[in-house]
């Protein structure tokens, strides 16, 4: 069954993105779902055609894998955004929360519990962000340790945790921000914070 192509048009007019720069990346999209369906179609008439075990087949077979990550680390990323700005966050006693001042959710609750402070949480996923390089940093929770981990995915492909479920998801490719902040990306990392939807990130956790 091929993939789909996801509709994220509801994220354009987002504070802090451009139409322009969302379009260009919603483009560029499409084309890891277009190679992720060609790409298991040629995988699939290899099979039938008995050309496994063939240098053509083991390169498409690794690509595979980056095309596939690529379409659905997009699509985790444009997913967990929301067009309207979110409330700025409040601190509740000692400690800061997510935007909309939600304490009683449960990611806030774990972030708290492994991290000690939501702010503390906060700059950490921000500076796996900011590091050098092109990828993704990703909020996993790992349920068999019941712990929430900031990973640096190096590309599309390198750097997953087996197992865990990925729950916030940031784009730190160039084409994600450089068309409106240049090679400001702290700024863009904050533009994001501004736009992520915590329901969705919540939903996620409880599966």
């Amino acid at each position: 069954m091929p993939y789909t192509l996801k509709n994220y048009d509801h994220l354009l007019g987002t504070p802090g993105f451009s139409d322009a720069l969302l379009k260009n990346h919603f483009t560029l999209y499409q084309g890891y779902v277009t190679n992720t369906n060609k790409l298991a179609d040629a995988l699939t008439g290899m099979v039938k055609d008995g050309k496994i075990g063939t240098p053509e087949y083991a390169e498409l077979k690794r690509r595979f894998g980056w095309e596939f990550n690529g379409m659905r680390l997009h699509e985790l990323y444009f997913g967990n955004m929301r067009p309207v700005r979110s409330q700025p966050r409040r601190d509740v006693g000692a400690a800061a929360v997510p935007p909309a001042g939600r304490t009683s959710n449960g990611v806030n609750q774990k972030i708290i519990e492994v991290y000690g402070s939501y702010d503390v949480w906060e700059k950490d996923f921000k500076a796996v962000g900011a590091m050098r390089g092109i990828g993704w940093a990703v909020l996993y929770y790992d349920p068999e340790s019941k712990e929430f981990f900031n990973v640096w995915v190096n590309e599309h492909d390198m750097g997953h945790l087996a197992g865990a479920v990925p729950l916030l998801v940031l784009d730190v490719f160039e084409h994600a921000y450089v068309l409106d902040y240049g090679l400001k990306r702290v700024d863009y990392i904050e533009a994001f914070f501004k736009a992520i939807d915590w329901d969705v990130v919540e939903k996620r956790f409880k599966g």
